[in-house]
């Protein structure tokens, strides 16, 4: 059977998708939604297992979430979007620009990663000590079961080859925060993997767009605007 996600929309326009991160809802785009629905028709999901969106019996995988917002595109008749996707909402529009890229025209990745070596140490031990310690109660608890499964998510997905991303076809902005839980060089990594991608740095740890709204929506709108940020900056 398949899920369907829920979802808040506002504005007119080009459809511009955010994807949230690990854990998390539409809500943490709060600062977001209304900003970017100036100028965008804006749909804001919750993926599967998360927020009011159910978890059904697919694959709880980066890949499976890709399809599922595959699926609400064509439920919707959009051909083709921008798409904003953050932490593990950035992997699975990563995910989902490599495998359809022509159903993406500009593409925001904010503190996306590869894969867990992408993120530091300090962070990525403790959920990977957390994931084993809840797998080991999932069968009889579903509450660990759950835990399990979101911090599956951190350990084992996405697993992107560098060289993947290279069929991207969007217009890129790849953007992460100067004290971001992912490392700097990996993020580096990813805007230079694909073609003509620009990197910024912002003010602040992996949730700037949530902490610093101001900062992230204009850069993110000049973007979206213009197509004239310049690669490698900081702001």
């Amino acid at each position: 059977m398949q899920i369907k996600n829920y979802y808040i929309e506002a504005g007119e326009g080009f459809p511009l998708i955010l994807l949230h991160g690990n854990g998390e809802d539409h809500t943490y785009f709060t600062h977001q939604i209304s900003y970017f629905s100036k100028n965008h028709r804006v749909l804001a999901l919750d993926t599967r297992g998360h927020g009011k969106t159910p978890r059904g019996t697919a694959p709880f995988t980066i890949r499976q979430f890709a399809e599922d917002l595959k699926r609400f595109l064509d439920d919707r008749n959009i051909q083709q979007a921008d798409i904003l996707g953050f932490s593990d909402g950035g992997n699975i529009a990563m995910v989902f620009a490599v495998k359809y890229p022509k159903r993406v025209r500009n593409l925001i990745l904010n503190g996306a990663n590869l894969d867990a070596k992408g993120v530091k140490p300090a962070v990525q031990i403790p959920i990977e000590l957390g994931y084993r310690l809840a797998s080991l109660f999932a069968a009889k608890s579903p509450k660990a079961r759950l835990h399990a499964e979101l911090l599956g998510l951190m350990v084992h997905d996405p697993n992107i080859k560098p060289g993947e991303l290279r069929n991207i076809q969007a217009r890129t902005l790849v953007a992460a925060g100067t004290k971001d839980m992912i490392k700097q060089s990996h993020t580096e990594l990813i805007a230079r993997s694909i073609l003509g991608a620009e990197l910024i740095f912002l003010p602040g740890d992996h949730f700037t767009a949530n902490k610093n709204p101001g900062a992230f929506n204009e850069a993110v709108g000049r973007f979206l605007g213009s197509g004239t940020t310049k690669s490698n900056q900081n702001v």
